[in-house]
């Protein structure tokens, strides 16, 4: 076979002619028109590089947005920048949200369900990472322990709230146990006596209790002296937290009790929320409700006070004293949430006044209940109750994870009672994380209120000794025995706001999860088994 050279040259390279050019191919050294090409002479390089520039531009751009558009959000989150948080978070999430991508990946092999092989991959992934927060936290709550809150004077606080306490009297009715007073009735006797409270005004589903109580209101104003009067009363004792830890089955169960009249919502949500506008924290701050309004929620109690009041011995003895008025707002013990938009005054990012001392200022004697519940447990139970779409093992984990990294950020920088009550961390961490530090609340409650006025109680305790739960709370709150068929009908019923169906099909968290928040959560209940002197606070 002949071998065969291929080649090929441009006819010219005339500048002229550069716009169509022959190919010309040799075969065997023998010349050949075999095609005519045009050639377009293309200045590829120069517009490769105008291109690149356009795009560098536009990226500058984007990200500029971008960073300013986070800052703005940040800033009007926060109300003011005090507690806008731009540094890198020490806290290795992308390491940890790597094994959560994985477990939503459903291509994965089987052994990815292994809960040992699960366990033992999460184990390699946030071992550093959580050990070095909890080893922060464990370096904060020591710093805390040496420093004492300065707590407000009554002069302070009455500047900041001036109605509350010229509404509500410095001393009470003598032979109540509740703190009860007559307030002097000035409106029409034509008038509605609830046309201006909040409650019906802004939600529907309280218009048909107050219905009733605008029915009942007129036969128990007192008349004397051309004046009427109505009695008024704050709660003998307040439920006070946690949210999923069994405040709703408590408030049930305490309502069978002869002796006991609640609030006629049983959340309120005045101290916390309410008196400053506030019904929802991301819709914002509306028109504030007034402590009138709070105050009218207590008037069926009232009104079955006078009724036992009416019904004593011509003597003018009293029974109140056996009947006590309860509220069980699950957000007294931790929401101060409001505080940044109202008190600017902080020190160090810390609430300057907080519900306790408004509580402690109109009523000192008053009585609390808490009850506590593990708090891993809580936050998963509190996730699934608050989570409407897309609710799984595997993205409780992520937000878990996220809500971890938020909070390690802020205590790169502030103290630890500044991140868990920073409103601006609680709104942008996807679960609330900070809801389970009880130490930090419980702590804030007892330099106002003395320890023999709070009641502190295991959810695991009331769910497997029901009957001495209960005991111990009518020892609290001197209340007398009950009849056996009272205690049964007390005792016996099953529990009530017990996690639905569709949420217990979900299953556990994951094992890594767990052990992650139990990390988390161990220097925490380390410090409230030390305040409450009891181990069981441990839940190991």
């Amino acid at each position: 076979m002949t071998h065969v050279d291929y080649s090929c040259t441009l006819l010219s390279s005339n500048a002229d002619n550069s716009q169509k050019k022959s190919i010309l191919l040799y075969l065997n050294s023998q010349q050949m028109n075999f095609a005519t090409l045009d050639v377009k002479a293309e200045h590829t390089e120069r517009w490769n590089r105008i291109c690149c520039f356009r795009k560098a531009k536009m990226c500058s751009f984007l990200l500029g947005m971008s960073i300013l558009t986070f800052v703005m959000m940040s800033y009007f989150l926060t109300g003011d920048n005090k507690s806008f948080f731009l540094p890198q978070a020490s806290f290795q999430y992308t390491e940890l949200a790597n094994i959560a991508e994985l477990l939503t990946n459903r291509s994965i092999n089987e052994e990815l369900q292994d809960s040992e092989f699960l366990d033992n991959s999460l184990h390699t992934l946030y071992n550093v990472s959580i050990a070095s927060l909890t080893d922060l936290i464990h370096f904060k709550l020591k710093a805390a322990s040496r420093q004492q809150r300065q707590l407000p004077s009554l002069k302070d606080l009455a500047a900041q709230e001036p109605h509350i306490f010229s509404v509500i009297p410095k001393e009470f009715l003598p032979y109540s146990r509740n703190p009860c007073w007559f307030e002097e009735y000035k409106e029409s006797l034509k008038t509605d006596p609830y046309k201006r409270n909040s409650y019906p005004l802004y939600s529907k589903q309280f218009r048909t209790t107050f219905e009733y109580l605008r029915k009942a209101f007129w036969n128990h104003l007192i008349h004397e002296n051309n004046t009427h009067y109505r009695l008024r009363c704050l709660p003998y004792f307040y439920i006070i937290g946690q949210p999923k830890c069994g405040t709703t089955d408590l408030f049930e169960r305490l309502r069978i009790h002869p002796q006991i009249r609640f609030s006629t919502i049983k959340e309120p949500h005045w101290w916390t929320r309410k008196r400053y506008g506030i019904v929802r924290l991301k819709d914002g701050v509306h028109e504030k409700y007034p402590v009138e309004d709070y105050l009218d929620l207590f008037d069926l109690a009232t009104y079955q006070l006078q009724t036992i009041s009416a019904r004593s011995s011509s003597e003018g003895e009293h029974k109140w004293k056996n009947i006590i008025i309860g509220e069980a707002s699950a957000s007294t013990m931790w929401d101060n949430s409001a505080w940044i938009y109202f008190y600017n005054n902080s020190v160090d990012g810390e609430p300057p006044f907080m519900v306790q001392d408004f509580i402690h200022a109109v009523q000192p004697d008053a009585k609390f209940i808490a009850l506590l519940r593990n708090p891993v447990e809580r936050l998963y139970s509190d996730y699934l109750y608050f989570e409407s779409t897309n609710k799984s093992a595997e993205d409780f984990h992520e937000k878990v994870i996220d809500s971890l990294q938020q909070f390690d950020s802020c205590l790169q920088h502030y103290s630890l009672r500044a991140c868990v009550y920073d409103t601006a961390l609680h709104m942008s961490m996807p679960v609330r994380l900070q809801l389970g530090t009880y130490v930090i609340f419980l702590k804030d409650w007892l330099t106002v209120f003395g320890r023999e006025q709070l009641l502190i109680l295991r959810l695991e305790d009331h769910a497997f000794n029901l009957k001495h739960t209960m005991h111990l709370v009518f020892e609290f709150l001197h209340l007398g025995p009950l009849t056996r068929q009272q205690e049964d009908l007390m005792t016996k019923n099953p529990a009530h706001n017990t996690r639905r169906l569709k949420d217990r099909n979900l299953g556990p968290m994951l094992p890594g999860t767990k052990e992650i928040l139990k990390q988390f959560y161990w220097p925490f209940n380390q410090k409230l088994a030390e305040l409450l002197s009891d181990v069981s606070f441990l839940w190991l």
